[in-house]
């Protein structure tokens, strides 16, 4: 490899991405059309291939790891659409992760050991620092403010984060919901849930519809209690220490439990919890462990497809489609199965959306950390959905759910955003026959 005799490469000594990860690259230019960043602005420098390119000039020390060079490595999205197209097998996605994950060895943040190893980690703590969320939303003050019209003259990228917040729930769920689950019939199956960070604390009517849903269909649902974070914010933040140590903490957590299956409504999540299986593949104490686990995790909607889900009994009308979540359909390649879900509900009108797996900017902070590309990112998405005249859109992530929101109240659309578990449980609750669940 050439190296530039100006400086030494900062990241000569840190596990950073090997040649095999980037070297191959035949710059055929695949990659750049579906890249959601690239459609954003049409530089170079923001494509997959742009990115495979800078790494590669940096990992061989041909070029200073510049601020400028970071913020490219942040701006992807980390949708997948990149890696699911190379011809050659690279994934500049991931690169473009592990690039993140070189430069916090080389200079750890601050903010980031005190959000993801003293914070995230533990469910109580992300509980408290959520309060002020809480407080807001229950003590009325978010009404006046919307009711006064104060929140319209906001800037631009406060009201949008503030449109993006779901009705929040006074509790967490983690405190609500109890460990055991009955099913409500005869019990067919016993399971795990995986009870994500951003459902119990922002979306806890979605994890408590996935539990009756669950229920109704023959499970016996065990929700630990003490789960932490599946560890993807702190991956996109490049503390891939504190990715293991939380998976470490699942995988110890959830083997002690005599279940067939990990059931998750959060898409992110479950891309997550099935990677744990790679992240440990070298390591001989814990790849069995990992991989056993990760074998287990299933979505929501990709288990009740599996086990065949009991036709709701109730109704309801609306017209509905579906935006899948980037970690949906290309990490959990789940795409079909929320959408029969969803045609299985009588008087729901399914429309499908244009492009309904391209991204819609999130990437679970993109608002914040680069407010221009995500808004307008979101803003294709959101035409694509107003061209539907869909009543509601249905999406199995979190991130996106919220994201969608902002976007919604910006174009002052009249559409619900839910997940496709809610309308399942909608259609059980309008059962006629008002069957009972039992203890």
């Amino acid at each position: 490899m050439n190296h530039n005799p100006r400086h030494a490469n900062p990241y000569a000594h840190v596990k950073a991405p090997t040649e095999e990860q980037y070297h191959s690259c035949i710059k055929c230019g695949l990659c750049v059309p579906d890249c959601p960043t690239y459609r954003a602005t049409f530089k170079e420098t923001e494509s997959p291939r742009g990115r495979v390119m800078l790494a590669r000039k940096v990992l061989e020390g041909e070029l200073e790891p510049s601020k400028n060079f970071q913020d490219q490595m942040n701006r992807c999205m980390d949708c997948l659409s990149c890696n699911s197209i190379c011809p050659v097998g690279i994934r500049p996605a991931d690169l473009a992760l592990d690039m993140r994950y070189a430069a916090e060895q080389v200079k750890s943040t601050g903010w980031k050991t005190l959000l993801f190893r003293h914070t995230v980690q533990y469910p109580g703590r992300l509980e408290i620092a959520s309060l002020p969320l809480r407080l807001y939303q229950n003590l009325g003050i978010r009404w006046v403010l919307h009711r006064a019209g104060l929140i319209s003259r906001l800037p631009a990228k406060l009201r949008d984060l503030e449109n993006q917040l779901p009705p929040i729930p006074a509790r967490p769920l983690r405190v609500r919901i109890p460990r055991v689950t009955r099913a409500v019939d005869k019990k067919e199956h016993t399971v795990a849930f995986f009870l994500g960070c951003g459902q119990s604390l922002l979306h806890a009517e979605s994890s408590k519809a996935t539990i009756d849903i669950l229920a109704h269909n023959g499970c016996e649902i065990i929700t630990p209690r003490q789960t932490r974070c599946c560890g993807m914010p702190a991956r996109g933040y490049g503390r891939m220490d504190e990715v293991l140590a939380m998976a470490r903490f699942n995988i110890n957590l959830y083997e002690t439990l005599e279940v067939s299956h990990i059931v998750t409504d959060c898409a992110t999540c479950g891309s997550m919890l099935k990677e744990y299986a790679h992240f440990f593949k070298d390591d001989h104490a814990w790849a069995d462990r990992a991989r056993r686990f990760s074998e287990k995790v299933r979505d929501v909607s990709e288990f009740l497809s599996d086990i065949g889900i009991k036709k709701p009994p109730g109704s309801f009308k609306a017209t509905v489609t579906y935006h899948d979540p980037c970690h949906m359909i290309r990490a959990q390649n789940i795409r079909n199965q929320p959408r029969q879900l969803l045609r299985l509900i009588d008087g729901v009108t399914f429309v499908e959306m244009k492009d309904a797996g391209q991204c819609c900017g999130s990437a679970g902070t993109q608002l914040v950390t680069h407010y221009q590309n995500s808004s307008a990112i979101l803003e294709r998405k959101i035409a694509n959905l107003a061209d539907t005249g869909a009543e509601i859109v249905a999406s199995g992530c979190p991130a996106c759910r919220m994201q969608l929101r902002a976007g919604i109240a910006r174009a002052g659309l009249n559409v619900e955003v839910m997940h496709p578990v809610e309308l399942l449980a909608r259609a059980y609750e309008n059962n006629p026959k008002g069957d009972e669940r039992n203890g």
